[in-house]
């Protein structure tokens, strides 16, 4: 029986060498290893050292910094033509529109044909006012004379009282014709004031631009009566042609804004960036939607239009410090913040204290360095003391 079992033995083990393999008996089955502890596989990473830039994104629309409406200065004149179109740029004290002058060239000749009369009446009274003179001297001669012949009784007191009142009444004559030239010269002045009226009036029917700029409207029309009071301006000029961005931002930004920031501009509908610079911040905020004005001048102008609707990046601050992906810190209802530090594989909660904020990275100014290890992810469920088994991946995050 025992033989019998040790030859089955043998001819199973034949059997393995000629497959290849080799038996295995329980005599020869090693010792199973005793269990090992496994941790938790976290990502963590790196405290690192990057540019970071403070930015304020805001929207609105692109607007004339000054609209310069252009008035006639006469009024109730016809325009004769125009000179200039929508889209047009023009030089200060260019003629924009003329303006019908001929009914001001008929006053004109009229107060100096009245001017020329007023003249020849001076002519006429000078020549009186001479005569009256010499009469008067006269009067006053045979007067003198009759005084001292009345007092020698050889002329009645009669006589020289009758040529002492001819006397009086010639001097009184030369006194009137002064007058009455002195009024007329009076007269002379008033119609050159008036002739000068005409002139400025005449002057004005070219309808000039104050400043250079572009024009952006016009409303005049041939044939039409241009008024002073009460009607549309016939031009409107963008000053310069300059351009802004009005943007309104929150009223937790706009404190932040300071004028002479540089900012790009993004236009809608165009692939190109503007560039900028803040030119004016509204010093009040609407009661209603809480935000206020930003103006951001354009630096160039020919590549907007009034009207656009765009978005301008402000830059506030730049800075060279060390950062953190903003997944890796977690603030608490206490406004603490804090991220999760790893050191030899074992976490540890650290507060830290940041700064500026650029996209998806954050200053960190304090409770870090450089090179420290931070699980990536603040909300991952590990505890401060935890062990964990770090993962460490490349930083595909940037700006």
């Amino acid at each position: 029986m025992v033989r019998s079992s040790r030859q089955t033995v043998a001819a199973l083990a034949l059997l393995f060498i000629a497959a290849g393999t080799s038996p295995v008996f329980a005599e020869d089955k090693p010792a199973e290893a005793a269990p090992t502890q496994t941790f938790p596989a976290i990502v963590v990473t790196p405290v690192a050292t990057r540019t970071l830039v403070d930015k304020v994104v805001a929207t609105g629309t692109i607007r004339a910094v000054n609209d310069i409406y252009i008035q006639p200065q006469v009024d109730g004149l016809s325009i004769r033509a125009l000179n200039a179109d929508v889209g047009d740029r023009v030089e200060a004290d260019s003629v924009l529109a003329v303006l019908n002058d001929d009914a001001l060239l008929l006053q004109k000749s009229q107060m100096e044909a009245t001017k020329a009369k007023a003249q020849a009446s001076v002519a006429q009274l000078q020549a009186q006012i001479a005569e009256a003179r010499a009469n008067a001297d006269d009067a006053i001669r045979q007067r003198d004379r009759a005084v001292r012949l009345g007092k020698s009784g050889t002329m009645s007191t009669s006589q020289v009282e009758q040529l002492t009142s001819a006397a009086t009444v010639a001097e009184a004559r030369t006194r009137s014709a002064e007058h009455s030239i002195a009024v007329a010269e009076a007269d002379i002045k008033v119609v050159d004031a008036q002739i000068a009226d005409i002139e400025l009036r005449l002057a004005r029917t070219s309808v000039k631009a104050p400043v250079a700029g572009v024009i952006s409207a016009r409303d005049a029309k041939v044939g039409a009566i241009a008024m002073m009071a009460g009607g549309q301006p016939l031009f409107t000029l963008i000053q310069d042609g300059a351009l802004e961005l009005i943007a309104d931002v929150s009223e937790g930004d706009i404190l932040k804004i300071k004028i002479g920031q540089k900012a790009t501009i993004a236009l809608a509908g165009s692939r190109e960036t503007l560039n900028g610079s803040v030119r004016l911040v509204s010093p009040s905020i609407d009661a209603v939607s809480r935000l206020g004005s930003v103006h951001i001048a354009l630096d160039d102008s020919e590549k907007a239009r009034a009207g656009m609707y765009g978005s301008a990046t402000i830059t506030i601050e730049t800075a060279e410090g060390i950062a953190l992906p903003l997944t890796a810190l977690l603030t608490g209802s206490d406004g603490e913040t804090t991220a999760r530090k790893v050191e030899n594989d074992v976490v540890k909660l650290v507060k830290v204290q940041s700064g500026i904020q650029d996209g998806a990275f954050i200053q960190i100014v304090e409770g870090l360095k450089e090179g420290d290890e931070v699980v990536a992810k603040a909300g991952a469920y590990v505890r401060d003391g935890d062990r964990i088994n770090p993962v460490r991946t490349p930083q595909t995050q940037t700006n």
